[in-house]
């Protein structure tokens, strides 16, 4: 999936005062690309991604997707199966089922895409030996660590074989060799299966790998020399 941005903006109307998150951004992004986005934290990094992965609306601005497709004129339920079946999401707050397993969260957004019973269970299964949570299929999120539950969280994104997967910070509350494993899923993800992967981080050990990094500051996105 190839991704650009036309003058994209985002405000926040606060009543007596605006917010502006995103500020003009303009960016294209090719596939099989490992992107980092940095900056601190309120610098707009998790809105920018909320944009792109159409759960959210921009106030201003294009959002094209493979060139063509200009999303501001998708209707709602276009946008959803697009989320559903071309872009997988690791959330900040990793959003697991506290009721379901691990193998019930991965199969879930398969469910959704109304795929058959036994491919769901076949395709979940590989997909947490992947992560090297083959030992953990039938444990809640309660019952694991904090770096379980993020590889979870990357086999579920991974679930509908997406062209675009977008991260929000999937090593902020990870000790240092758990992030390290987690940065080297991430990167042989984009370059194995040939993916794109957009990451917001802190997490200067990501912008090492990263093919492409981007620094966000104050809504603006600038495009920093390798």
């Amino acid at each position: 999936m190839r991704i650009k941005t036309v003058d994209l903006t985002k405000i926040y109307d606060l009543g007596s005062s605006k917010i502006i998150a995103v500020d003009k951004v303009n960016f294209e992004i090719s596939g099989n690309q490992f992107v980092a986005i940095v900056g601190p934290t309120g610098s707009g990094k998790t809105t920018l991604l909320n944009l792109i992965g159409l759960n959210d609306y921009q106030t201003s601005g294009k959002i094209f997707i493979d060139d063509a497709v200009d999303v501001s004129f998708l209707s709602d339920e276009e946008r959803k199966k697009i989320r559903l079946l071309r872009i997988g999401f690791i959330f900040q707050t990793l959003n697991l089922l506290p009721t379901l397993t691990a193998l019930e969260n991965v199969e879930l957004p398969m469910a959704l895409a109304g795929k058959p019973q036994k491919e769901q269970r076949e395709n979940a299964i590989k997909l947490l030996e992947v992560v090297g949570l083959s030992g953990r299929l039938h444990h809640r999120p309660k019952e694991m660590s904090m770096g379980e539950m993020q590889r979870v969280a990357i086999a579920r994104a991974l679930a509908n074989n997406p062209e675009l997967v977008i991260a929000d910070e999937p090593t902020g509350e990870l000790d240092s060799e758990t992030a390290k494993e987690i940065i080297d899923l991430l990167y042989n993800i984009s370059k194995s299966k040939r993916r794109t992967v957009i990451v917001a981080t802190h997490d200067e050990k990501i912008v090492d790998v990263a093919d492409v990094v981007y620094v966000m500051r104050d809504g603006k996105l600038n495009k920093k020399d390798m």
